[in-house]
Protein backbone atom coordinates (compact mmCIF):
# COMPACT_ATOMS: atom_id res chain seq x y z
CA UNK A 1 0.00 0.00 0.00
CA UNK A 2 2.77 2.31 0.55
CA UNK A 3 5.31 0.78 -1.26
CA UNK A 4 5.77 4.14 -3.46
CA UNK A 5 6.45 5.86 -0.20
CA UNK A 6 9.28 3.97 0.13
CA UNK A 7 11.07 3.71 -3.15
CA UNK A 8 13.67 6.26 -4.04
CA UNK A 9 16.17 5.46 -6.97
CA UNK A 10 14.84 2.65 -7.94
CA UNK A 11 15.60 0.91 -4.12
CA UNK A 12 12.84 0.03 -1.75
CA UNK A 13 13.57 0.91 2.29
CA UNK A 14 13.27 -1.32 4.59
CA UNK A 15 9.62 -0.44 6.33
CA UNK A 16 9.78 0.22 10.21
CA UNK A 17 8.09 -2.42 12.09
CA UNK A 18 4.87 -0.94 14.05
CA UNK A 19 4.93 -1.97 17.98
CA UNK A 20 1.86 -3.32 18.51
CA UNK A 21 0.41 -2.05 22.39
CA UNK A 22 -2.16 -4.76 24.70
CA UNK A 23 -4.59 -2.96 26.85
CA UNK A 24 -2.81 -3.55 30.01
CA UNK A 25 0.79 -1.98 28.40
CA UNK A 26 -1.33 1.18 27.43
CA UNK A 27 -2.95 1.49 31.08
CA UNK A 28 0.26 1.11 33.17
CA UNK A 29 2.07 3.92 30.97
CA UNK A 30 -0.95 5.87 30.76
CA UNK A 31 -0.75 5.71 34.70
CA UNK A 32 3.18 7.17 34.55
CA UNK A 33 4.59 10.14 34.30
CA UNK A 34 5.03 9.25 30.45
CA UNK A 35 2.26 9.03 29.46
CA UNK A 36 2.37 8.85 25.32
CA UNK A 37 0.20 10.79 23.57
CA UNK A 38 -3.21 9.43 22.15
CA UNK A 39 -4.15 9.06 18.97
CA UNK A 40 -7.50 8.38 17.76
CA UNK A 41 -8.19 8.33 14.04
CA UNK A 42 -11.78 7.10 14.09
CA UNK A 43 -14.20 9.39 12.19
CA UNK A 44 -15.60 12.35 14.76
CA UNK A 45 -18.83 10.08 14.78
CA UNK A 46 -17.24 7.24 16.22
CA UNK A 47 -15.40 9.12 18.32
CA UNK A 48 -18.36 11.26 20.14
CA UNK A 49 -21.15 8.23 19.84
CA UNK A 50 -19.14 5.21 20.48
CA UNK A 51 -16.75 6.90 23.13
CA UNK A 52 -12.94 7.31 22.47
CA UNK A 53 -10.35 7.12 26.03
CA UNK A 54 -9.83 9.93 27.99
CA UNK A 55 -6.89 12.56 26.60
CA UNK A 56 -7.45 11.02 23.43
CA UNK A 57 -6.93 13.69 20.38
CA UNK A 58 -9.01 12.85 17.74
CA UNK A 59 -6.96 13.04 14.30
CA UNK A 60 -9.67 10.97 11.65
CA UNK A 61 -7.18 8.69 9.60
CA UNK A 62 -8.71 10.71 6.13
CA UNK A 63 -6.75 14.09 7.76
CA UNK A 64 -3.96 12.82 9.86
CA UNK A 65 -1.33 13.04 6.67
CA UNK A 66 -2.17 17.16 6.71
CA UNK A 67 -2.03 17.04 10.58
CA UNK A 68 0.96 15.62 11.31
CA UNK A 69 2.52 19.28 12.87
CA UNK A 70 -0.03 18.72 15.28
CA UNK A 71 1.98 16.13 16.90
CA UNK A 72 5.49 15.79 18.76
CA UNK A 73 7.96 14.18 17.30
CA UNK A 74 10.05 13.58 20.37
CA UNK A 75 7.28 11.90 22.39
CA UNK A 76 5.52 8.13 22.46
CA UNK A 77 2.37 8.09 20.38
CA UNK A 78 -0.30 5.60 20.49
CA UNK A 79 -2.65 4.95 17.73
CA UNK A 80 -6.10 3.78 18.08
CA UNK A 81 -9.43 3.27 16.03
CA UNK A 82 -12.21 0.42 16.32
CA UNK A 83 -10.58 -2.35 15.90
CA UNK A 84 -6.81 -2.02 15.33
CA UNK A 85 -6.38 -1.41 11.61
CA UNK A 86 -7.05 2.37 10.63
CA UNK A 87 -4.36 2.96 13.14
CA UNK A 88 -1.86 0.42 11.75
CA UNK A 89 -2.05 2.39 9.13
CA UNK A 90 -2.13 5.38 10.81
CA UNK A 91 1.27 4.42 12.78
CA UNK A 92 2.62 3.63 9.07
CA UNK A 93 2.15 6.92 7.91
CA UNK A 94 3.43 8.54 10.83
CA UNK A 95 6.54 6.28 10.73
CA UNK A 96 6.94 7.37 7.31
CA UNK A 97 7.21 11.00 8.28
CA UNK A 98 9.43 10.56 10.83
CA UNK A 99 8.01 9.55 13.81
CA UNK A 100 9.90 7.07 15.75
CA UNK A 101 8.28 6.45 18.75
CA UNK A 102 4.39 5.13 17.87
CA UNK A 103 2.84 2.10 18.64
CA UNK A 104 -0.79 0.50 17.70
CA UNK A 105 -3.63 -0.66 20.34
CA UNK A 106 -3.77 -3.93 19.47
CA UNK A 107 -7.70 -4.72 19.30
CA UNK A 108 -8.69 -1.10 19.32
CA UNK A 109 -11.63 0.22 21.06
CA UNK A 110 -13.20 -3.08 21.09
CA UNK A 111 -10.81 -4.45 22.81
CA UNK A 112 -10.32 -1.55 25.58
CA UNK A 113 -14.35 -1.79 26.46
CA UNK A 114 -14.44 -6.18 26.57
CA UNK A 115 -11.70 -4.96 29.10
CA UNK A 116 -14.37 -3.05 31.19
CA UNK A 117 -12.34 0.03 31.05
CA UNK A 118 -13.92 3.89 30.72
CA UNK A 119 -14.76 5.68 27.72
CA UNK A 120 -15.69 9.51 27.50
CA UNK A 121 -18.60 10.16 25.63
Amino acid sequence: MFSSIFQRSGQTAVQPRIANITIPELQQQLGSNAAPILVDVRSPMEYQYEGHIAGARLLPLQVLQRRLSELPTDQPIVCVCRSGNRSQVACEILAAAGFDNVANLGGGMIAWQMAGLPVNR
